[in-house]
């Protein structure tokens, strides 16, 4: 009987530790996913303002996606609510709106900082993020594949 049950044991506990496994190698595996070319940074620089934009977290479906955001400028105001003038678009046609910006405020000719988005299921193979900022006749456009 005692061999039977430790049988068992192995066995739950090895069933165990598989599913442990795999939470942990869930979001190893969308790392994984991600290209260098989907973390790449992307530049755009119209009437003496640049904005560079760098994939920080993205590639897990049902989580968080942040975006690295540069400005800089040395002729105009950099006072853009970015949580307002953003959208990221998915390849499936969905329209996310920004959900947080952490970084500097609405001031200066440098501003820095984060810009986050909760991307629901199911994962996108390409995404655009769109920055209409004020006073600009064209959105800045910036793409990725996934």
């Amino acid at each position: 009987m005692s061999l039977v049950r430790n049988f068992h044991q192995v066995r739950i506990g090895g069933r165990i530790l598989a599913v442990a496994l795999g939470l942990v190698a869930t979001p190893l595996a969308a790392l994984a996913q991600t290209s260098a070319e989907a973390t790449a940074t992307r530049s755009s620089s119209d009437r003496g303002v640049t904005v560079k934009v760098t994939p920080k977290l993205v590639g897990s479906p049902g989580s968080r996606w942040e975006f690295g955001i540069v400005l800089e400028t040395h002729s105009t105001d950099l006072s853009d609510d970015l949580t307002q003038i953003a959208t990221l678009t998915t390849n499936d046609g969905r329209i996310l709106r920004p959900t947080a910006w952490v970084g500097a405020g609405p001031t200066g000719h440098h501003r820095e900082g984060v810009l986050a988005f909760e991307v629901p299921p199911p994962r996108p193979s390409a995404v655009e993020l769109k920055i209409a900022r004020p006073g600009e006749s064209e959105p800045r456009i910036f793409r990725w594949q996934l």
